[in-house]
């Protein structure tokens, strides 16, 4: 695989910045797995720097399994109205809906640190961390209930 290729690769799993992914392959050695642990990690200090952040925006989202026995809702909270009406946040807010339905998190610590179905190389914290990281605000996970009958 070419080193665009990558790029694209890893743009695609992280939506980072082109700048950001070419850094990070250049300090890995045009190691992939190596370039994703360095953007994990940027993801984690832009969380950081962006955690003090007041969160009044965000949107609610809700999912139900197609045996319309078991379903979720979760509140996602975002620092701006423009960022809660991007479609990227509003998805954001499904797959952590339909996580919560398949894991059954007892508390918000136990899914922050549960690994995402869709990817076991990502906990939840991690997922959430790349949103902000992309999306450039603080996003912080509210309330969430699951639903079964």
């Amino acid at each position: 695989m070419n080193e665009i290729d990558k790029i694209k690769a890893l743009r695609d799993r992280t939506g980072l910045s082109f700048n950001e992914i070419k850094k990070a392959l250049t300090e890995a050695g045009g190691d992939e797995e190596k370039a994703k642990k360095i953007l994990q990690e940027l993801g984690v200090k832009l969380a950081a720097d962006r955690s003090s952040r007041q969160v009044k925006e965000g949107v609610v989202d809700s999912y139900v399994h197609s045996t319309k026995k078991v379903g979720s809702m979760v509140e996602l909270f975002c620092e701006t109205d423009f960022v809660a009406r991007n479609s990227g946040f509003q998805h954001l807010a499904h797959e952590l809906a339909m996580h919560i339905a398949a894991m059954r998190p007892g508390s918000l610590d136990d899914l922050l640190g549960q690994s995402f179905i869709k990817d076991q190389d990502l906990t939840v914290r991690d997922l959430i961390n790349q949103s902000i990281a992309k999306m450039g605000e603080n996003i912080q996970l509210g309330r969430f209930e699951v639903f079964e009958i």
